[in-house]
């Protein structure tokens, strides 16, 4: 009897022990946890947000797996690509990589090609990848094996911003009303009569009117604008400028931008949105905590406003699409696959629709889950205290469900492609709105669009 009993006892002692070192699954022992090391690009509260929520993995589920996050780098974006660069290079005095770090793709497959990155399809099954934004999987895709590298846990897409306050001054007095800003055509139009509005108000001093809209990317505008239009901005690295497609965005564009309604702004739309410097712009959905509730004059007098966000405009008889962007967490390849399995237990626990939707309606970016989208959205909606936030999850709800979401191109050489594109686009339509001004006879703009695009593509 004593030896049966001893022999049980010690089965359920073994078993235990087992169980613990093992945990079935995957191979992980609470008893001696994998500790990961982290890097991010988010401060302030969304930091705050990031923090309490690693803490509580740590505390739950990261505990009774064995598996603990520690953060060991909070930077910024251009700082921790930096960094990033530095390593794929080999840069001497690079640091080591970390186990997991947000990443942009365009990043992450420069990684990726020298396999420094683990493929996370390895530790998804198709069931559980099923649950997500199928678009924002489809992002992180990349490389010969078309294998998940770059992991969707918060994104963002472009919206319309709108000082509701201005607009309903100019409004009132112009008969221009909101469905004019469903379309870029419609705001161009808004955006040449308000220019005219304003001037008209210092009828001694000419030319002061104010700019009615301008884009924090005009690169994404022109991406959007073709897609819409069943074309493409870019053939294979090349910017395509002499598509039907693109001369409509451009005819679009250029002329309130050479009569003043259109901002040529270098630098983020909010900026000019806080002196009353412009009434609407296209941004990023996640930069909505930029935008406050006053306008400061220049004679440093406020003004109490009200904004009010709204789906991203579509060109005339195009489709509805918006760019989607974010980066994602990419996980370090390891010959330990258990480091590898750790990191994607956190990556599942980080963005089921529990723990993702408290990360989001803090920070204004959007849920990667379906269900989040589908099914809490309309609560957590009502839940968030921020207002702006409020506003901005009602829009891209919206635009969820009417929608396509397209992704930029991922090849080394978009970013600079892209930054040459803006500082010229720039720096061209503000030289043609000088000379505009400054001739004697001043035709109508819309007149000397084709001309002007072909100078603008020279040697593009």
């Amino acid at each position: 009897m004593k030896r049966t009993l001893a022999v049980l006892l010690s089965l359920i002692i073994l078993t235990g022990i087992t169980g613990g070192c093992s945990n079935n699954k995957n191979g992980l022992d609470p008893q001696s946890p994998v500790t990961l090391t982290m890097w991010h690009n988010f401060g302030g509260d969304m930091q705050k947000t990031m923090d309490t929520l690693i803490d509580e993995f740590n505390s739950t589920e990261g505990k009774e797996q064995g598996v603990i996050i520690n953060v060991t780098a909070i930077t910024s974006s251009a700082e921790l690509q930096e960094t990033l660069n530095r390593i794929v290079n080999g840069d001497p005095g690079a640091p080591a990589m970390p186990d997991i770090t947000t990443s942009y793709p365009k990043t992450a497959v420069l990684f990726q090609e020298k396999g420094l990155l683990a493929n996370l399809d390895d530790y998804f099954t198709s069931e559980e990848l099923e649950n997500y934004v199928p678009q924002f999987v489809a992002e992180g895709r990349f490389g010969e094996d078309n294998g998940l590298y770059v992991f969707p846990f918060a994104k963002s897409t472009e919206i319309l911003y709108l000082n509701q306050t201005l607009f309903d001054a100019f409004s009132a007095e112009t008969g221009i009303g909101m469905d004019s800003l469903s379309s870029f055509e419609g705001i161009a139009q808004a955006a040449t009569a308000y220019y005219r509005w304003t001037d008209a108000q210092t009828p001694d001093i000419p030319d002061d009117g104010k700019a009615f809209y301008a884009a924090d990317s005009w690169v994404n505008l022109a991406q959007a604008g073709a897609i819409q239009l069943g074309d493409s901005l870019f053939q294979e690295e090349a910017l395509r400028l002499d598509t039907d497609a693109y001369r409509h965005i451009w005819d679009v564009c250029y002329a309130p931008a050479i009569s003043g309604g259109f901002a040529l702004y270098d630098g983020y739309s909010s900026d000019l949105s806080k002196t009353g410097d412009l009434i609407c712009s296209t941004g990023s959905s996640a930069g909505i905590l930029f935008y406050g509730d006053t306008i400061t004059y220049p004679d440093n007098t406020t003004q109490q406003v009200e904004y009010s966000i709204l789906p991203f405009p579509t060109f005339e008889g195009g489709k509805k699409v918006a760019i989607q962007r974010g980066n994602g967490f990419c996980v370090a390849a390891s010959d330990d696959k258990k480091r590898e399995q750790a990191a994607a237990l956190f990556l599942k626990w980080f963005t089921r629709p529990e723990q993702n939707m408290r990360f989001i309606s803090s920070t204004g970016y959007l849920p990667v889950t379906q269900q989040a989208f589908e099914v809490d959205m309309e609560e957590e909606i009502n839940r968030v205290e921020d207002p702006r936030i409020r506003k901005m999850l009602g829009a891209v709800t919206q635009m969820y469900a009417e929608y396509d979401f397209f992704v930029a191109p991922v090849f080394e050489g978009f970013d600079s492609i892209s930054k040459s594109y803006e500082t010229d686009l720039r720096l061209f339509l503000t030289n043609e709105r000088d000379n505009w001004l400054e001739s004697t006879e001043r035709e109508d703009p819309a007149t000397r669009a084709e001309g002007a695009l072909e100078r603008f593509a020279v040697g593009r």
